[in-house]
């Protein structure tokens, strides 16, 4: 078939005294952001381009459609359709969701404390349906204090740029004006007369809070805050207690909050603690304290408490601890429970109030999981909290435990309808020297059967950027790769969390090729154990993973196999270069200013995939995107691609899939989501040589 062509049309940039040819960056419209959100103002010619590369792909695919298949029915046959969430008990009514066998969305249900009439609140199948839409993005879904308002956000394009909606629940009618153009979020006053969201402005960012009166015109919505620096961005939350409302405004590095009481009668937000430079902080409030989480002379955070928020003299609670990300509170009368990272590992401590005795909470033998606590119910009066925690290789348990007696009891397992038995699966948590002696750890997931001899495929996952851990978790979807015998090794290399806040910074601005070597070495630190080959190693990364994926691609192509490109930030100078995009000011403490400093232009310049591609031989790979994607915009992959296929001197496969109907994460829907994986895998097993 003929090899899809995007037309060369040269532009000349430079920066810094730097110049350079970009033979595509016409495709980059000047309304790009009204594009996103309506796809009939796209170039005719880059649609057609799209549409092209879109039938290249399929007809290279078209020999795993009977896999790609096989693939969709074993994942979903995984899944145990007919469900239902654990039950959270509010003051008069049980709140929870379901899926059913038939359905893509979600259902909310709820019923009167002491009776059994179940109310369905909200279905998001037979909303979808009313709407006639393709895509179907459910933002926020808040039902108000007095339970008689349901308040939801949704997404009809996949270009994140939410509608808001009030509605009753007994008559199911609409009571108040739509907004438009918000981030999504929800939030009721405790007298449920208003709302407060936080809308996008010309760019695609949330920096002013209004609050609106349920019944109103939106014309006679208040701001309430606004915040002025371009890369600072808003959300509102209530404290534990219900007292206060908490403004928080941050970038990636530097957060501020502001704070009003919940009986003001016009909200006048007031500071808390002015913004430093790299400082983050948030909080809380419960049983006459301020509760401080920050990283302020503790780089992995500690817990600061005070009684008075005007004197701010804060007290010591939770110490900092070195290389240990210290995590936030959870509030019962008796009891306080939080969490730390050591390691990419969670552990759960109990703080007894009366006793103020502290214990880690051990609930599981097995080394390396992923853990979670929640409430069990609005009354804080309890002994009990929800404990959910999964291996890589056992699926999801959930615990009623009771804090005083310690007992626990199964409430809740994810059940694998086609069967699953956890003792067919190793699980092994491994370290590897990186090139400055900074040891990565890599979990890796394999069949028992699968020898560790160099003969196996290895799939490399990895992230590493905005200070984002990649979770011990299950993931049944990833059974059908190990299930044929292709190890599954998550890198948790630097520009994530996993082992504090300096492995986040050894990651990130001019640290970050941290993250690509890291990447690097534990690919080689693989083949040289054994767990595969050279070239028998498929590397998959998405958005910030995406230019993990370019960045080393281009750097040693040869140990792969094949690349599994997911939105991809692979044209990351251009997009740091337009300070307009909506996420490129918010990140200069990520990935620098290149702009405006010549350190950071060079540096990104070194290792931005598209304009390191070379001529050389590259492994398979595909690529996918999404027209509405706000985060990453589809021109990225599409001039990569473009570029990739004038100087790759090989025959392998390289292919460019662009969803025409969707966003940042791919299609709405269960069904789209198993799709979506399933061609993935059929893309990998195909170059594997399984099925």
């Amino acid at each position: 078939m003929k090899i899809p062509q995007l037309t060369k049309k040269p532009e000349k940039k430079t920066c810094h005294n730097v110049t350079w040819e970009d033979d595509y960056s016409w495709i980059h419209q000047k309304n790009i952001l009204e594009v996103l959100k309506d796809s009939s103002k796209l170039l005719p010619e880059v649609k057609n381009y799209l549409v092209e590369e879109n039938t290249y792909t399929e007809h290279h695919l078209k020999n795993t459609k009977n896999l790609q298949k096989k693939l969709f029915n074993e994942i979903k046959g995984r899944i145990k359709l007919d469900d239902e969430s654990l039950h959270y008990i509010d003051k008069e009514y049980e709140y929870w969701t379901k899926t059913t066998s038939h359905g893509n969305y979600s259902i909310k249900l709820r019923k009167k404390i002491g009776t059994n009439d179940v109310e369905e609140i909200w279905n998001g199948d037979l909303e979808k349906e009313k709407i006639k839409t393709e895509y179907f993005g459910v933002g926020d879904l808040e039902v108000s204090f007095n339970d008689k308002y349901l308040a939801y956000s949704l997404d009809l394009k996949g270009s994140e740029y939410y509608t808001i909606y009030v509605r009753d629940i007994k008559t199911n009618n609409l009571i108040t004006e739509k907004i438009e153009d918000t981030s999504g979020g929800i939030t009721f006053s405790l007298d449920d007369k208003y709302i407060f969201y936080s809308k996008l402005d010309k760019h695609h960012r949330p920096r002013k809070i209004y609050r609106h009166k349920i019944g109103t015109s939106t014309k006679n919505d208040i701001l309430i805050f606004e915040e002025k620096t371009e890369a600072f961005t808003v959300g509102i939350s209530l404290s534990s207690d219900e007292k206060y409302f908490f403004i928080n405004t941050s970038d990636h590095n530097t957060s501020e909050k502001y704070y009003f009481s919940v009986n003001e009668e016009t909200p006048k937000p007031k500071l808390i603690r002015s913004r430093e430079k790299g400082i983050i902080y948030s909080i809380n409030s419960w049983d006459n304290y301020f509760y401080m989480h920050t990283n302020k002379d503790a780089e992995d955070f500690k817990i600061e408490r005070c009684k008075d928020i005007n004197a701010q003299k804060w007290e010591t609670f939770i110490a900092p601890k070195e290389e240990t990300l210290i995590g936030s509170l959870l509030f019962l009368n008796k009891w306080i429970v939080r969490s730390e990272v050591t390691n990419a590992l969670d552990k759960i401590f109990v703080k007894n109030i009366e006793t103020n005795k502290e214990e880690e909470l051990i609930f599981t033998d097995e080394s390396v999981y992923e853990a979670a606590v929640s409430h069990i119910q609005k009354d804080k009066n309890t002994d009990l909290i929800y404990i959910a925690y999964s291996t890589p290789k056992t699926q999801s348990r959930a615990y009623l435990y009771n804090l005083k007696t310690k007992e626990k009891k199964l409430v809740k397992e994810q059940i694998i309808p086609s069967g699953h038995d956890s003792k067919n699966y190793i699980v092994e948590r491994l370290e590897c020297k990186s090139h400055d002696g900074r040891k990565v750890p890599i979990t890796i997931t394999r069949h028992k059967d699968t020898p560790v001899d160099g003969s196996a495929h290895l799939l490399l996952y990895g992230y590493g950027s905005y200070g984002a851990s990649m979770a011990a978790s299950f993931s049944s979807t990833r059974l059908s790769l190990i299930n044929r015998n292709i190890i599954w090794a998550t890198a948790h290399i630097r520009g994530g969390m996993e082992r504090g806040m300096k492995w986040w910074k050894e990651g990130k601005l001019l640290h970050k090729k941290n993250t690509f070597k890291d990447y690097i070495y534990s690919a080689n630190f693989l083949i040289n154990e054994k767990y595969t080959s050279k070239g028998k190693i498929i590397g998959m990364g998405g958005s910030a993973g995406g230019l993990l994926m370019g960045a080393v691609v281009n750097e040693v192509p040869d140990i792969f196999l094949g690349m599994v490109m997911a939105v991809p930030f692979v044209d990351c100078l251009t997009t740091n270069l337009d300070h307009s995009l909506p996420l490129t000011v918010g990140e200069f403490d990520e990935f620098g200013n290149a702009k405006n400093n010549k350190e950071h232009f060079d540096y990104i310049y070194s290792y931005a995939p598209y304009n390191n591609i070379k001529k050389i031989d590259y492994p398979h790979i595909l690529i996918t995107t999404s027209l509405s994607d706000n985060r990453v915009l589809f021109d990225e992959p599409a001039k990569f691609t473009a570029k990739l296929r004038e100087y790759k001197t090989d025959n392998n496969l390289l292919l460019l899939k662009t969803e025409m109907n969707a966003g940042h994460g791919g299609k709405s829907g269960r069904d789209g989501a198993i799709e979506e994986i399933a061609f993935d895998y059929a893309f990998i097993l195909k170059i594997s040589e399984k099925n």
